[in-house]
């Protein structure tokens, strides 16, 4: 068994709130930041998209590197030991998605660094698989924590798909909720971050089981396969043997879900192979309803989410599975307890 790691601070930019508490709260309340952007739909029609309430003058790679900053710096505000001795994990859009907000992640890097004024030994790691991204950020933040490489690391996703070139392909591919397309998503951007450190802490969240693997009938298989869920199965069942227990005993699940029914689809299907014994119901909860998609930003938002549901005292059991998948069949899913103040 792999050793655990704990969740012991967070930051949050969003559609509904410029931090973690008033983002929790509005999606905890079913707030959402939707609203008319200025791209059109067929017959006229303003999209509506989850935009961030920023400066309108912070577009493109820059607006991205202010958000991963904002909330960067808000996680280091809740445990300031761990500045300039964390190690960086930078979870971005995929390397091919048109229209990707920040193209090169070097680049983008030395932006956030320059706002935030913090340096770090440890050389920063970019992992550019979009939604799922965070969950192998925390494969690699393991790896590091283990090793003693270093004594905390900081995971931080951002992305948006408010931009022109993502925008338009996903209009092409008829992927863009809409009037005339009721199975669509809606656009949104967002940044988290989340801090870890593989001892216990009071409070917090306690990673203990983490599983990853790949969906053969992904979205846009070549092969037009239907999905039976068996990547997310795989990596459900990864992750619940190693904590050590079966899915019916985990409390309740947040999912990456955006709103396309192949998602909803996936996750039900690894839910119910994998669940024995009695359980009549298991709360999911999903950033979507009120963000629409963040891509990229989304595990560390979810794992955010559920660090402040254990703070608080309002998450639906003592565990939690968080699951997480791309276009391209990559996805993962882990299983977290959370512990009150």
């Amino acid at each position: 068994m792999s050793a655990a790691i704990d969740v012991v601070s967070i930051g949050m930019v969003t559609a509904v709130g410029l931090d973690a508490p008033s983002s929790c709260a509005a999606m905890r309340a079913g707030i959402d930041g939707f609203q008319e952007t200025g791209f059109l739909a067929s017959g006229g029609e303003h999209l509506i998209g989850a935009p961030v309430p920023l400066p309108g003058d912070w577009v493109g790679e820059k607006r991205m590197a202010y958000l991963a900053a904002m909330a960067i710096t808000e996680a280091f505000a809740g445990a300031p030991e761990a500045r300039g001795s964390a190690a960086l994990i930078l979870c971005l859009a995929e390397d091919d998605r048109p229209g990707r907000p920040a193209s090169d992640g070097q680049r983008m890097l030395a932006r956030m660094a320059s706002i935030t004024k913090l340096t770090s030994p440890n050389k920063a790691r970019i992992v550019a698989h979009g939604r799922p991204s965070g969950l192998l950020a925390l494969e690699q933040a393991r790896r590091i924590l283990s090793a003693g490489e270093a004594p905390f690391v900081m995971i931080v996703g951002v992305d948006s798909y408010l931009t022109a070139g993502t925008v338009t392909h996903y209009f092409a591919e008829n992927r863009l909720l809409v009037t005339d397309n009721p199975d669509g998503f809606i656009p949104g951007e967002a940044a988290a971050a989340i801090l870890c450190c593989p001892r216990p802490t009071t409070g917090g969240l306690r990673l203990h089981g983490l599983g990853l693997s790949r969906e053969p009938a992904f979205i846009y298989n070549p092969d037009d396969l239907a999905s039976r869920g068996d990547g997310m199965t795989a990596a459900y069942l990864t992750a619940l043997e190693e904590t050590g227990i079966a899915m019916h005993r985990v409390g309740y699940r947040i999912s990456d879900l955006i709103g396309e029914k192949y998602w909803f689809r996936q996750s039900a299907l690894a839910t119910l192979r994998l669940t024995r014994g009695r359980r009549e119901f298991m709360d999911i909860w999903s950033p979507g309803e009120t963000l629409g998609n963040v891509g990229a930003a989304v595990v560390p938002l979810m794992l955010g989410w559920a660090f402040t549901a254990a703070a608080k005292g309002y998450a639906m059991g003592d565990s939690v599975l968080v699951e997480a998948s791309n276009d391209t069949g990559a996805c993962g899913a882990a299983v977290f307890t959370g512990r009150a103040v």
